[in-house]
């Protein structure tokens, strides 16, 4: 099989993000798709507000990737918007949240990082801790990465993390304020940080994975975060 292909989501970058753009752009961190690379993976980027069908923008690519940035619109799970929510992107949520349904039922691949995990756990039903702080957690980092932070997540014994990381515990980098509140049906749990904070949450059925922390950041230095990237395509390799 040739290299596979997999779709990364983009998100907005406003006017003024780039250098001498005077115009807004679309943006992936390049960490990601080093990562990927490193992985024998190639990426295209699917971008908010394509007049295109989930289904039609899953046909192209062989898996799915969904990365960190702003906050899911909080009345998406039922719940009003808190003082602390910032970063909304309703195009994005919706291109994200229809990506997870089809993946799920077209049995694509899918990865899911930091607000990535919140997705896959809002499209499914289930809803987020809005403000970490605001609920006794900690040391979890900002969601600019400029104050990130870095911890131990307990890896569960079973399940597609512990078969990509072999390993029982791994240190993390992590910069978000908001984590998995109620889980969603269909979802499990298989990683969790000191405080008690879900950090990894899988599908109960194909290969579906999400984690809160972010791999990419340290993934070209420390092996057991860069087996997440390799994993997902050595899935991706199968077909």
């Amino acid at each position: 099989m040739s290299d596979p292909w997999v779709g990364v989501v983009a998100y907005h970058l406003a006017p003024g993000r780039v250098s001498r753009w005077l115009v807004g752009g679309f943006g992936v961190p390049e960490n990601y798709i080093d990562a990927l690379r490193r992985a024998g993976a190639r990426s295209v980027l699917l971008l908010p507000g394509e007049a295109a069908t989930p289904s039609e923008l899953l046909a192209r690519v062989d898996g799915l990737l969904l990365v960190g940035g702003g906050d899911v619109d909080p009345e998406r799970y039922g719940e009003v918007p808190g003082d602390e929510i910032y970063g909304l992107e309703p195009d994005r949520d919706a291109i994200e949240i229809g990506l997870i349904l089809e993946a799920d039922r077209t049995g694509t691949p899918t990865l899911a990082i930091c607000r990535g995990m919140q997705v896959m756990n809002v499209a499914f039903g289930g809803t987020l801790i809005q403000h970490l702080p605001s609920v006794g957690l900690s040391g979890h980092g900002a969601p600019s990465g400029e104050e990130g932070a870095r911890h131990e997540v307990k890896v569960a014994p079973a399940g597609r993390l512990a078969e990509a990381v072999r390993v029982e515990r791994l240190t993390c980098s992590t910069h978000h304020h908001q984590g998995v509140d109620r889980l969603a049906p269909g979802l499990v749990a298989t990683a969790w940080s000191e405080d008690g904070l879900v950090e990894a949450i899988e599908r109960d059925s194909g290969w579906m994975l999400g984690v809160q922390w972010h791999p990419e950041d340290t993934a070209a230095d420390d092996p057991s975060q860069q087996a997440l990237f390799d994993a997902f395509v050595r899935r991706l390799r199968k077909g």
